[in-house]
């Protein structure tokens, strides 16, 4: 172009000046050397993969993914690798940095979007997931640039129980990837995570253990945590093919240092030869860059949320071993020593007898039937029968024990739906909210004595339905007590 515009010049009359002349040359010239400096800059990498789109069919439901695939993969039949989601809605653009590391290491990758059919924060079933990815790899091995024989899988956080659960229910899947994986149920993981995050916002004392220990059996029993008793041991013990299994040094969502050791042992018990255990260094839970587990440093942002920058050394371990083992040189299983992990995680039941539901649900009953009873009767009564000399501590009781019981359980269950988002520390490491609550069973234990000393003394006088109401109102003030200090409401 620019030797036209050269020609061009040369004929054209209207720039007869030799001084005009030789300006435009020389801006000719500059925007000649301008675009051999940009053309190959906006040019696409060597080593960037294609991009694909596909669309398989899972228990009826049509699943839209994106195949990465080599550029050097003319004529050849590369190994695979499908891409299992972590918790959560999962478009498949948050594991692009992972899907093209593979590919640029000659790997053709799938990463597809999580189903949002039965799967939601209260509906989900690792069966069904582990089905999708099964579907996922049956559409890597049906392209004539994948050798069908080594396509393998590579899960994150809940995809670490996923893909071994696929695995085990197929002979197609040739490798194992899990990156944070836990080796705990899912309600024990979360519970640690939350006292994670709590300890990061400032919250301490006993309300990080009402978390982790009552709060965690009432999600449990409400049936509102779905998968909530998933042991992924069993599994794990059924797995030999090549496993490689990391954590992030900084992992706060799944103990990094409890896992892996139950993730060798099991292994260990399947006789697997081929299992390595590794953390990725100056990582989170994703294997991305991070400096304490909860920034995220660089990378990619979707839908608002950072993901943190892909370090080198963690796709060059994950990379690697895929080369190795699908080049028949699978390496023999190794750990690594374990990082420090600052808390060790807990299971919500001690396995004490007033743990059992039986227990608990008798007890909440008898709580809520004495404080919410008082008001209820006097209501449908219309009028209070009979002298009632404890009738203004009564009703204090009543309103305050109501309160204490039915905020306390309604705060736990809204600080796992949110995974405790906004709960920061207010006065001496505790939430604005605990705080409340604890200053409310205070009231409580006040007022039940005012009402007993004021029943006590004019006992002879209260007959009747006052007399029965007061004594159930009493009886639940009593039972409150033991019933408190299990929920930490009366620990610093």
């Amino acid at each position: 172009m620019q030797i036209a515009l050269i020609a061009w010049l040369t004929r054209t009359p209207a720039i007869h000046s030799v001084s005009l002349r030789r300006s435009v040359l020389v801006a000719i010239g500059v925007i000649a050397c301008l675009g051999a400096s940009i053309g190959p800059a906006c040019a696409v990498p060597a080593d960037e993969p294609i991009q694909e789109e596909v669309s398989f069919q899972s228990h009826g439901l049509t699943l839209h993914g994106t195949v990465f695939v080599p550029r050097a993969a003319a004529g050849a039949r590369l190994p695979g690798i499908v891409l299992v989601h972590g918790s959560g809605p999962g478009p498949r653009g948050k594991y692009v940095p992972e899907a093209a590391a593979f590919a640029r290491a000659g790997i053709v990758t799938l990463a597809f979007d999580k189903r949002t059919d039965g799967y939601s924060l209260m509906e989900r079933d690792f069966d069904l997931l582990a089905d999708d990815v099964l579907a996922g790899v049956a559409t890597l091995r049906g392209r004539v640039d994948v050798d069908p024989a080594q396509v393998g899988l590579w899960g994150l956080s809940e995809g670490g129980w996923v893909a071994p659960l696929a695995a085990t229910k197929s002979p197609d899947v040739a490798f194992l990837i899990t990156i944070g994986g836990s080796g705990f149920d899912p309600l024990r993981g979360q519970t640690w995570n939350l006292g994670n995050q709590l300890r990061h916002h400032g919250v301490s004392g006993a309300f990080r253990d009402a978390v982790a220990k009552p709060g965690a059996l009432l999600m449990s029993d409400t049936g509102l945590f779905p998968e909530a008793g998933y042991d992924p041991v069993p599994v794990l013990e059924r797995l030999r093919l090549p496993v490689l299994a990391l954590w992030g040094e900084h992992d706060t969502l799944a103990p990094p240092a409890e896992s892996a050791a139950v993730f060798q042992r099991a292994l260990d018990r399947a006789g697997n030869q081929h299992a390595t255990i590794r953390f990725v260094p100056g990582s989170g839970h994703n294997g991305h860059a991070t400096t304490d587990g909860f920034d995220k440093v660089g990378g990619l942002v979707v839908d608002g949320k950072a993901l943190g920058a892909l370090g080198p050394e963690y796709a060059d371990v994950m990379t690697s071993w895929v080369q190795s083992v699908v080049a028949g040189h699978a390496p023999r299983s190794s750990a690594e020593p374990v990082p420090a992990q600052a808390d060790t995680s807990q299971s919500p039941s001690s396995g004490s007898w007033y743990e059992a539901a039986v227990v608990r649900y008798a007890t909440l009953a008898l709580l809520l039937i004495g404080f919410a009873g008082y008001p209820l009767t006097a209501w449908i009564g219309r009028a209070e029968s009979g002298r009632n000399p404890a009738r203004w501590p009564a009703r204090w009781l009543s309103a305050t024990g109501f309160v204490a019981v039915v905020g306390t359980l309604t705060y736990l269950v809204w600080i796992f739906a949110t995974s405790g988002a906004g709960a920061t520390a207010f006065v001496a490491g505790r939430t604005m909210p605990w705080l409340l609550l604890q200053i409310c069973t205070c009231a409580v234990l006040l007022a039940t004595a005012a009402t007993a000393i004021s029943w006590w003394r004019a006992r002879d006088q209260v007959r009747g339905a006052v007399r029965l109401r007061l004594v159930l109102l009493i009886l639940a003030g009593a039972v409150f007590i033991p019933w408190a200090l299990y929920f930490r409401l009366l620990l610093p």
